[in-house]
């Protein structure tokens, strides 16, 4: 049995490859559109900060507004559910430690899941 020689042709399998990445980026961000953004808030020295709020500030094209708001839990870990945009911004504050600076956060699409990799940090104390 052979092939038609159109199969192998570069104008079919380049366009056949592009289908192929664009349904497979399709089904992952199908799979991973949550809008769930989790995180850690840590001290000048590393030390997780139980019971820190954190602002999700939404990136508009000249301001920035705040959407939502959580706190730390035992672990200085949080968890935003329900981010529907793509650029967003976050920020700690504590008592007696102050403010963090502001993360920007680039998702890849909107409602895109994601683990902070660093955590929100606050400067360290002077003495």
């Amino acid at each position: 049995m052979t092939r038609p020689p159109w199969l192998l042709s570069r104008w079919t399998v380049v366009p056949g490859m592009i289908a192929v990445l664009v349904v497979a980026w399709t089904l992952y961000a199908e799979s991973h559109n949550d809008g769930v953004i989790t995180g850690a808030v840590v001290d000048g020295k590393g030390r997780p900060v139980p019971g820190a709020t954190v602002l999700l500030l939404e990136r508009g094209f000249v301001t920035h507004e705040e959407r939502d708001r959580t706190r730390t839990d035992g672990q200085g870990r949080f968890r935003f559910s329900h981010n529907t945009s793509h650029s967003v911004q976050l920020e700690a504050e504590a008592e007696g430690l102050g403010r963090s600076d502001r993360r920007i956060v680039r998702l890849w699409f909107r409602a895109q899941n994601t683990d902070l990799a660093e955590p929100l940090r606050f400067k360290e104390a002077r003495p």
